[in-house]
């Protein structure tokens, strides 16, 4: 469990995957932090900047306003409350997911407050073909968060299938930043099928073998107290509880989950 920073304030220690030398990251742009700060954001999903410090992991994405944002399988929308307003006027955001049902947070999102997200576009990913998929060389940022393992565990092919698809949807030069439950390399790789964390190495492997280079890595969404061993898998930890009442105050002490924060650049040639 992290201690709430102000976010205006943060600056979050990078580890680049070049070389072996610790930078600082860039601190959020002004326009970042009031989409941050806003309070048309549902407070429940604000509370939760403690564990998923959404400043300081777009910013070190390098996720910019006039950008061409894509996030995979935006569920109920956390970050597409802050992502779509963020990008409204000079970029744009879409929602890619697989189904008109899994589009539902994001699309009562829009029916709520239109003059928000009225410019939301939608997308099929994985896409079985062009036409409902994210066109070729279109945009310049994907987001995924906490989801490759999803795709793990219908095995390697459905994973690989998602980077390839993610890596075409990009201009040359564009960033994909991943954000995943971490499974310490030591650990039995068994466990991703059923545990909901990867391992690090996993995640270069699918990325790399689409055609990424992994840029950067930081330790900003890192959680030292997770032993990343429970009954229930990651599910575990908040905001699921998955084991209901037991053992709860023990979970809430540890927070939610031990996450990698990679950054990965689709090469201009």
């Amino acid at each position: 469990m992290r201690t709430p920073l102000l976010i205006s304030a943060v600056v979050a220690t990078t580890f680049f995957a070049i070389g072996s030398s610790f930078a600082a990251s860039p601190r959020p742009s002004p326009a970042l932090v009031a989409a941050i700060k806003a309070t048309t954001r549902t407070p429940a999903n604000a509370m939760r900047d403690a564990y998923r410090h959404p400043a300081e992991t777009l910013t070190f994405f390098g996720v910019k306003s006039a950008d061409k944002v894509v996030e995979i399988w935006p569920s109920g929308g956390w970050y597409t409350e802050i992502l779509a307003p963020y990008v409204r006027t000079a970029g744009s955001y879409t929602a890619a997911a697989p189904s008109e049902n899994a589009r539902k947070g994001v699309v009562a999102l829009q029916t709520a407050k239109p003059a928000l997200y009225d410019k939301i576009k939608f997308a099929t990913f994985p896409a079985a073909d062009a036409a409902t998929g994210v066109p070729g060389g279109s945009v310049d940022v994907v987001l995924t968060f906490r989801n490759v393992h999803n795709w793990r565990f219908a095995g390697e092919d459905k994973t690989q299938a998602a980077f390839n698809q993610m890596f075409a949807m990009l201009k040359p030069g564009g960033t994909l930043g991943v954000v995943e439950h971490h499974l310490p390399e030591a650990m039995d790789s068994a466990m991703e099928q059923k545990s909901g964390y990867m391992k690090k190495s996993s995640v270069v492997g699918f990325a790399t073998k689409a055609g990424f280079k992994l840029v950067g890595e930081s330790g900003v969404n890192a959680n030292p107290k997770d032993s990343h061993d429970y009954p229930k898998g990651v599910w575990t930890l908040p905001p699921n509880y998955a084991e209901k009442d037991v053992d709860r105050a023990k979970y809430t002490a540890i927070g939610e989950s031990d996450r990698m924060t990679l950054k990965f650049m689709k090469p201009r040639k």
